[in-house]
C-alpha cells in the first residue's frame, strides 16, 4: 500500500476496476469499509468512493443497523 494520497479523480477512475474484488471480498460476507479496505490493501478514503459508487448503482447495501463500533456493513445485492 502506498502512502500517496492520489487525487479523488485517479480513485473515481479507478472504480470500474477495483469493483469485482471489492465484490469478491463481500462474498463472505458482510464488512465494514475499514474491513474492505484491510482485504484489498487499499486507503480506506479510497475504498470510500468505491462502495459508494457500488451501493448507488445497486451491487451492494447497508445493513440497516451499524456494528458496536458505530460502523456500517456492506454485503452483496441478492440477484433474485
Amino acid at each position: 500500500m502506498n502512502d500517496k494520497v492520489r487525487d479523488p479523480r485517479e480513485v473515481i477512475r479507478d472504480e470500474m476496476l477495483m469493483r469485482d474484488r471489492m465484490l469478491a471480498t463481500l462474498s463472505d460476507g458482510p464488512k465494514t469499509v475499514p474491513e474492505i479496505a484491510q482485504a484489498m490493501g487499499y486507503p480506506v478514503n479510497e475504498v470510500m468512493y468505491w462502495v459508494m459508487a457500488a451501493r448507488k448503482y445497486g451491487y451492494i447495501e447497508e445493513i440497516k443497523e451499524p456494528n458496536e463500533d458505530d460502523y456500517y456493513q456492506y454485503m452483496l445485492v441478492k440477484n433474485e
